[in-house]
């Protein structure tokens, strides 16, 4: 009896076995893995600074005056970039003298003067409103960590006749604006053609916004 229990038991175990042949279920080695590739977002940031400027010792000015005014832009980013200065030149209508000492008719004249660096070109000058404004680009790609040369060093108050401006405040504005070298400055040869048209993508992109141009 005892035999044949174990034939049973010998037969059942054959039975699954080949069942589970017959039925052609299998475990296959497998393995997976997955690539994640990041990417950290860029950033363009500018710092603009005049280190020798200061106002209070511009009050009260006398024609002719030199004034200390030195802007310049840092690029405290991780992107290179074009830069580029606008000066906002206040014009009023007054009557200046020449160096002779001569006397001039009434006209509209740029209440400041000064002499760009070789490092800069202008791209643009557009009266708007009671200020010349003047738009530079810098002459190289901006790394970050890097700052531009001055774009100027002093202003020169025009020599005005006494009596038309007294006491009024003049304001000169100066602003940077910046935008990212890569893929803006649509092939071009040289570094000022490309700042030249990347200059015309932010234009473009921020009109009418607070980084907007002066227009």
């Amino acid at each position: 009896m005892m035999k044949n229990r174990k034939l049973v038991k010998g037969i059942a175990l054959a039975a699954v076995i080949t069942a589970l042949a017959a039925g052609g279920t299998a475990a296959y080695l497998t393995d997976f893995e997955t690539a994640t590739n990041s990417f950290t977002v860029g950033k363009v940031d500018i710092d603009l600074d005049e280190p020798n400027w200061k106002p209070e010792d511009n009050t009260d000015l006398v024609p002719t005056q030199v004034i200390r005014k030195d802007p310049y832009v840092a690029n405290k980013g991780v992107n290179e970039a074009f830069v580029y200065l606008e000066v906002s030149v206040p014009v009023r209508n007054v009557i200046t003298v020449a160096k002779d000492g001569t006397r001039n008719a009434l006209a509209k004249t740029e209440l400041f003067s000064f002499t760009k660096n070789k490092d800069w070109t202008q791209l643009e000058r557009t009266e708007v409103g009671q200020n010349m404004v003047y738009t530079y680009a810098y002459n190289h790609i901006l790394k970050p960590g890097t700052k531009t040369t001055t774009l100027f060093d002093t202003v020169t108050f025009a020599n005005i006749i006494e009596g038309q401006l007294d006491t009024q405040q003049i304001d000169m504005p100066v602003r940077a604006y910046a935008i990212q070298a890569t893929n803006t400055g649509d092939d071009k040869t040289t570094v000022l053609e490309q700042a030249t048209a990347a200059y015309q993508k932010y234009v473009n992109q921020n009109k009418g916004q607070a980084g907007g141009v002066t227009k």
